[in-house]
């Protein structure tokens, strides 16, 4: 018996954040439930576009904001946030065209390591990262709020 045949994936523009998109993203990331009350996504997004040393790509297909991925780095060590595929556009590949985008801008760089926080209960996401040959590094980290706030989970 012959396997069907695979569904034709389709590609995916990437480019920076335009303002226009700004909106869009923000949506995308709630929807995808990356925000937490704690952080402006907005502001988020302005501090990444501020410098040279982060970016917030914008996967599109047929012109809709589909997929993001926010990236930068420390000089040393990259690390990547607010990677989302609107939920009617997953299992095409998308999480993983923006991962390796993230990975390519790092490289241009001249960054070696890219680093990633998930959360210890979303298993889902820690197979996605695994299935594109991240790692778990064993770490503690170590937080404090500067404006005397609790910590948060």
């Amino acid at each position: 018996m012959n396997a069907p045949p695979a569904k034709p994936v389709a590609a995916l523009a990437i480019a920076p954040i335009e303002d226009a998109d700004i909106a869009a993203v923000v949506a995308l990331w709630q929807g995808c439930g990356l925000t937490r009350p704690w952080n402006d996504p907005a502001a988020d997004i302005a501090l990444a576009r501020k410098g040279a040393n982060a970016a917030v790509l914008v996967g599109r297909d047929g012109g809709a904001v589909v997929a993001t991925a926010m990236v930068g780095h420390d000089g040393h060590r990259g690390w990547v946030y607010y990677v989302a595929t609107d939920t009617g556009h997953r299992g095409k590949g998308h999480g993983r065209t923006m991962m390796h985008a993230a990975e390519d801008w790092l490289r241009q760089a001249g960054i070696e390591k890219l680093q990633l926080m998930v959360r210890p209960d979303n298993s889902r996401v820690q197979a996605f990262y695994q299935s594109i040959g991240y790692g778990e590094q064993q770490r503690i980290i170590l937080a404090k709020w500067l404006d005397g706030r609790e910590l948060t989970p």
